[in-house]
């Protein structure tokens, strides 16, 4: 898995590159419909770099769909808020929400100021754009409850009779042959959920952004990569600390003659 993870990580400083060209994208076009025309080709580069992930992941998942439940380039802060093996859907509407009323915030404390309106993001949905982006949500958390629903039946195919036959077994061969006959189907169920909420995921997100105008579509994909990339970088520090601090009170206890657990050690 080295090769995926290499490949994830990849993906993960590509983000970082089209972050820094949204971010460029959003401080310089204006109101402009001419201007906010030359904004679709950023746009359809940064979905086009999603679609190349997923479609790349549906084939790590093919190979090892249990790794990618739990990603080792992932830091245990990310895997806290894991919905099989990514980010849950209906994350796109709280972050498209939260974006919206900050940006509203700002443009309110503008007007006070006498600044006026200023460029059009996302603190400017309009009330058709709002009804969409609910509709659409109301879809998605059908659809995400579903694929929970499904998850949950082959989570619990683990105690069905086959399986709890196998824990009799006294031939360790014959144990493992019919184990890895049996976990077959269900790694071909788990295969079967993960698709289906990486695909879920992608047409939500690409939903989201349909309704968006170019701009507004600069500023939703500038939260999203942030959030991302800063949720990666929170945990990957917590982790190191973490890792740290485990290995100074292991070294403190076997200075002082502890003899206690170590990094070997139980406990």
């Amino acid at each position: 898995m080295n090769s995926v993870r290499s490949c994830a990580l990849l993906s993960l400083a590509l983000l970082a590159h089209h972050l820094n060209d949204l971010i460029t994208a959003a401080s310089t076009v204006n109101n402009d419909d001419q201007q906010q025309g030359l904004l679709s080709p950023l746009v359809n580069r940064v979905i086009r770099h999603y679609e190349h992930y997923y479609k790349a992941k549906s084939r790590w998942v093919d190979r090892d769909v249990l790794a990618m439940l739990a990603p080792s380039w992932r830091s245990t802060l990310e895997d806290a808020f894991l919905w099989l093996g990514g980010w849950r859907p209906t994350m796109a509407f709280h972050l498209l929400y939260s974006k919206s009323g900050i940006q509203m915030e700002t443009r309110l404390a503008e007007l006070t100021r006498g600044l006026g309106i200023g460029k059009t993001d996302l603190g400017g949905l309009s009330p058709s754009q709002l009804s969409k982006a609910d509709e659409l949500q109301r879809r998605t958390v059908r659809e995400e409850r579903a694929v929970s629903e499904r998850m949950a039946e082959v989570q619990e195919s683990v105690a069905d009779a086959e399986m709890v036959e196998l824990t009799h077994l006294v031939s360790e061969e014959e144990e493992e042959e019919r184990v890895e006959s049996a976990m077959k189907g269900k790694r071909e169920g788990l295969v079967e959920v993960v698709e289906w909420a990486d695909d879920l995921r992608l047409r939500t997100f690409k939903s989201v952004i349909e309704l968006l105008t170019p701009i507004q579509a600069v500023h939703f994909l500038i939260a999203a990569a942030e959030l991302h990339l800063k949720m990666h970088e929170w945990g990957e520090k917590r982790d190191a600390d973490h890792r740290r601090n485990r290995q100074d009170q292991w070294m403190g206890s076997h200075a002082a003659g502890g003899g206690g657990g170590g990094p070997n050690g139980m406990c």
